[in-house]
């Protein structure tokens, strides 16, 4: 097209520039670009200034021209074109202001119907802005929900390490503190300085250290846990005995048997002079069991102590747990039951305290049933054992007893530490003395033999009066204690002479053994020898003949030996009124209820079956004897009323002897208020014997010739084999007196007393005396 015509019609729309495609796709979209669009304008520049009220059309802007376009457009020679067409435009548009008013109104519905359309736009841009807000606030709402939680876990971790440093900052002073005496402190705490993991930073490290904290506060648990165990099986240890016995010159009690009771008894009184002493018993039974069973024995402990293990006599463990090496006397007690397997346990309990290491500071006394078994155990256990047969004991207490009313009381008071017993201790100032001026030397004790050191130690009881101390020998004496009594100056005494003619003419004797024993060979050998030459011993079990005279030849007796004695069987239950009634009870001198052999495993049924025993042979021989002499006996008693079942038991009792093998203490009161038996409480009397051996090992010497059939023996005499009737004389002189038969009086019992007085006091006081009282005295057997 030409520039004229261009002219030639200014309103044509061929008059408009428009650029090509390739002019618009040519520009570069770059700001920095030399070719960015740039906004241009129609009306001339010449022209602008001149029109006032002139308003810039709308144009489209191009993001780029080309280079050729934009210099044509620019060129000054199209100015004329572009004037018309913008005074075109301007006539244009005042022709259209003139136009009808509808156009206005148009306009304004127009207007109105934008207006509509702009305010329901707005009103869903308002509720788009709405949820918009909601979703905003709870998208803010959660991320507050996370931030917070975030932080709390933070703080968390912030205290958990706080917590951190603050343990290890403890164990870094405490280590500090126990490494200031040693040579290497600053290595210490440069270890721990360096082990320290509380300062990390980072999410890793953290996540390390809190895996490390829980790690340590885990194995933290479990030390604590494995101390806590080892704590509770500590105490646990304590409570049941298996702890170790720290103690030492201590009396050890091994087993557990109806006569601990009164073996602790003796020992607490034997330990009362020393202010106390300790005591261990060990038993295959529970601490707290054993303690339980003490604390319930009545007796007070005057400053003794018990202690209690569990444990097995057969282990060097438990053995070494009680201190078995460092106690100064060890006691072995047979067990309840079985006599062989109760020695068969004793010896296997020696070999184990011969088997200590250690060695062995004290003395082992053993308790034993059966004689038999003695040899053996002391092959075993050698020099350091000394052994009490129990059924031996008893068995020849209750003969002595029997021929001896009165003796069994003697022997408790001997054998018992409440009263006066045995002691033997050297007395340098004696040596050279006769032993007839020792006996009267000791104003609180009477000497009744030597230990003699130039034979090797041996005890002689009652020497003769010849006989002079030497260096290095030792006096037997009864005295209340080991500290009360010491060598006085020898005193002016008269012996005077006897009363008459000193013979104890032997009678026959007819006695009664009700029961078996399993050492009833030994009893039957022990009263042949004591006994006079025609005496009768009747024998009433449930036995029969012949399988008694097999027990008998098995035990060792040869019947064809027995020279004093004449055996008479009768067979029957000494329980049955009718089998006791065919005896002739009211004959016999002595009568012995011994506890049978088949319940001689439980003390109370045994106990039961003497008590029956006895009862019913007294009720017997009340009835059989005269009306006459039981009312007279009555009258002269006085202790129960007259005609009463009780006093004629007692009348009865006064003719013959009946001597009860009582093996529980609580029987015994029993017949002492009764009143109808002269007994022995054999476990008691046992039990006093192994106290006074564990003391003093030397007294079981003494003991084994006194309860022997040969040597010396404890006697009760009448009075009047000694003196006149109403004749003063001092105790002193009468034991010169004694001496001139070689007895040794140890106490006296008056006419109307009850218990008989060993080793009285003021020995030298005179007194006026009765033919009807009796003196104990230690004589040779006759």
């Amino acid at each position: 097209m030409s520039l004229d015509s261009a002219e030639a019609s200014p309103s044509s729309s061929r008059d408009w520039f428009f650029p090509s495609p390739s002019f618009i796709h040519s520009t570069s979209n770059s700001p920095q670009s030399p070719n960015y669009p740039r906004k241009f304008s129609t009306i001339p520049r010449h022209s602008r200034s001149s029109h006032t009220d002139w308003k810039p059309p709308k144009t489209s802007t191009f993001r780029s021209v080309s280079s050729s376009g934009s210099a044509a457009y620019g060129d000054p020679k199209y100015g004329r074109v572009r004037r018309r067409i913008e005074l075109r435009r301007r006539e244009k548009m005042a022709k259209q202001e003139k136009e009808d008013p509808v156009l206005e109104q148009k306009r304004d519905v127009s207007k109105a119907v934008s207006g509509v359309k702009t305010a329901i736009g707005e009103m869903g841009i308002r509720d788009f802005g709405q949820r918009v807000k909601i979703r905003w606030q709870m998208a803010s709402y959660i991320a507050i929900l996370i931030t917070a939680f975030g932080s709390l876990v933070h703080k968390n971790f912030s205290l958990h390490n706080q917590v951190i440093d603050l343990q290890d900052q403890i164990s870094t002073m405490n280590i500090r503190l126990q490494a200031c005496n040693t040579s290497d402190t600053f290595d210490t705490i440069s270890i721990l300085q360096e082990g320290n993991h509380a300062n990390s930073e980072g999410m890793g490290p953290r996540l390390v250290s809190v895996s490390i904290s829980f790690g340590g506060m885990l194995i933290f648990a479990m030390m604590l846990g494995l101390v806590s165990d080892a704590i509770s099986e500590k105490l646990d240890s304590l409570r049941k005995g298996r702890s170790e016995v720290v103690e030492q010159n201590h009396t050890l009690i091994l087993g557990w048997s109806d006569k601990l009771g009164s073996l602790l008894n003796q020992l607490v009184i034997a330990n009362e002079s020393l202010g106390g002493g300790i005591v261990v018993v060990m038993a295959e039974r529970d601490k707290e069991e054993m303690e339980l069973d003490i604390a319930k024995m009545e007796f007070d402990f005057r400053g003794t102590s018990v202690i209690c293990r569990s444990g097995s006599p057969l282990i060097l463990a438990d053995l070494k747990k009680v201190s078995v090496s460092k106690a100064r006397a060890i006691v072995v007690l047979a067990d309840d039951g079985n006599a062989d397997q109760s020695d068969a346990r004793a010896l296997r309990t020696v070999l184990s305290l011969t088997g200590v290491k250690e060695g062995l500071r004290g003395h082992i006394v053993v308790e034993l049933s059966d004689l038999d078994n003695e040899v053996l155990v002391k092959l075993v256990g050698g020099e350091l054992v000394e052994t009490v047969v129990a059924h031996d004991v008893i068995g020849r207490l209750m003969i002595q007893c029997a021929r001896q009313p009165g003796l069994a009381q003697i022997w408790e008071d001997i054998l018992g530490f409440e009263n006066c017993e045995f002691y033997i201790k050297r007395w340098p100032q004696l040596d050279g003395m006769q032993f007839e001026d020792v006996l009267i030397s000791f104003p609180d004790a009477i000497p009744c033999g030597v230990k003699v050191a130039s034979r090797g130690g041996k005890i002689i009881l009652n020497p003769e009066d010849s006989y002079v101390l030497q260096g290095g020998d030792e006096v037997l004496v009864i005295a209340e204690d080991d500290d009360t009594y010491a060598p006085g100056a020898l005193p002016m005494v008269w012996r005077g002479s006897l009363a008459g003619d000193f013979i104890v003419p032997k009678l026959t004797e007819k006695i009664l053994l009700c029961g078996w024993r399993r050492d009833m060979e030994d009893m039957i050998m022990v009263l042949d020898a004591f006994l006079a030459p025609g005496s009768e011993l009747w024998m009433f079990n449930e036995v029969v003949e012949s399988e008694r005279e097999r027990k008998l030849i098995d035990g060792g007796l040869d019947l064809s030996r027995l020279v004093n004695i004449t055996l008479v069987h009768r067979e029957g239950n000494a329980v049955i009124r009718r089998h006791l009634e065919s005896l002739p009870l009211e004959s016999f001198d002595s009568i012995l209820i011994l506890a049978d052999e088949s319940v001689e495993d439980s003390a109370i049924q045994a106990d039961s079956r003497s008590l029956a025993t006895l009862l019913l042979i007294r009720d017997i021989q009340a009835k059989r004897l005269p009306y006459r002499e039981a009312m007279v006996t009555r009258g002269q008693r006085g202790s129960f009323s007259r005609g009463s079942w009780i006093g004629e038991m007692q009348q009865a009792s006064d003719r013959s002897v009946i001597i009860s093998e009582i093996l529980d203490p609580r029987t015994k009161n029993l017949l002492s208020m009764s009143k109808i038996s002269d007994y022995v409480l054999s476990n008691e009397l046992v039990s006093m014997a192994l106290a006074m051996v564990a003391e003093d090992r030397q007294i079981n010497d003494v003991l084994e010739e006194l309860f022997a059939e040969e040597g010396n023996e404890l006697h009760i005499r009448l009075a009047e084999l000694y003196l006149h009737e109403g004749e003063e004389m001092s105790f002193y002189e009468i034991i010169l007196r004694a001496r001139q038969k070689r007895e040794i009086v140890i106490g006296y019992r008056l006419e109307n007393a009850e218990r008989a007085v060993i080793n009285p006091p003021n020995k030298n006081k005179r007194r006026r005396w009765s033919v009807k009282d009796v003196f104990v005295v230690i004589t040779e057997k006759e």
